[in-house]
């Protein structure tokens, strides 16, 4: 384990972060143990913030199921969601990066993450990130007809799937695209019996990551226990 430089927070403006990690590559068989105490994986690495003077960002899951089956329950929005995509198509493929999963990367990072760390990531950076894992990892691809709806990279854990990166054509967005994936991911967990889909990182202080929130019955790991988040005020807990 090592403990990066502090550099500019990619979530709270004007705070600092700080990481521990780890390169897995040579011990893949830690990273499941890891995942469940709050630990992310990016390539060969696993990480988990360290920031001294906050602890906004706290890990969080969800139980897996379809709201028929499982421990997940779905609110009305979550029916209609569903309902409003049921000609979308699913397909489980090998972690390979192809051309056009990055031109739909690419309109989606325009769209909602200009300004972002990922915004002039070429192919080849692409491909890293999808290709180099040292455990079994998949891509959920969706599509609408014959286009490429959208795309999330998944980790298959011995308690979960975990979903490591999402992206979605941004001219869908009134289909509800990203919610939708993760209620058809925490299905496919379901059908693989594994209890939980773990979503990243929860911070309640950033709009793109607070949504997390939302999913009910969703937990945080907190002083190193998973804990339900607050049913009555879900942003109690952080």
């Amino acid at each position: 384990m090592r403990v990066t430089r502090p550099a500019p927070c990619s979530y709270i403006r004007g705070m600092v972060e700080q990481r521990l990690a780890s390169d897995i590559s040579s011990r893949p068989e830690c990273h499941d143990d890891l995942a469940s105490a709050g630990f992310r994986r990016v390539e060969n690495w696993v990480y988990r913030p360290i920031c001294s003077h906050c602890q906004a960002c706290q890990p969080l899951r969800i139980p897996a199921g379809n709201g028929l089956n499982g421990d997940l329950i779905l609110s009305r929005g979550d029916k209609r969601i569903i309902k409003k995509n049921r000609h979308i198509t699913r397909e489980i493929l090998p972690n390979q990066a192809t051309h056009d999963h990055f031109a739909l990367f690419q309109k989606y990072l325009t769209s909602r993450h200009g300004d972002g760390q990922m915004a002039d990531m070429d192919f080849d950076s692409y491909a890293t990130m999808v290709e180099t894992s040292p455990i079994d990892t998949v891509l959920v691809e969706y599509r609408d007809g014959d286009d490429v709806f959208g795309v999330i990279l998944v980790d298959l854990q011995k308690d979960g799937v975990s979903l490591v990166y999402s992206f979605f054509d941004p001219e869908k967005s009134a289909l509800s695209p990203g919610r939708f994936m993760i209620l058809d991911c925490a299905a496919i967990a379901y059908q693989l019996s594994l209890p939980y889909v773990y979503l990243g990182y929860y911070i309640r202080d950033c709009n793109k990551m607070n949504y997390k929130a939302q999913f009910k019955r969703a937990e945080v790991f907190v002083h190193g226990n998973w804990q339900v988040l607050n049913g009555d005020d879900p942003l109690a807990n952080a």
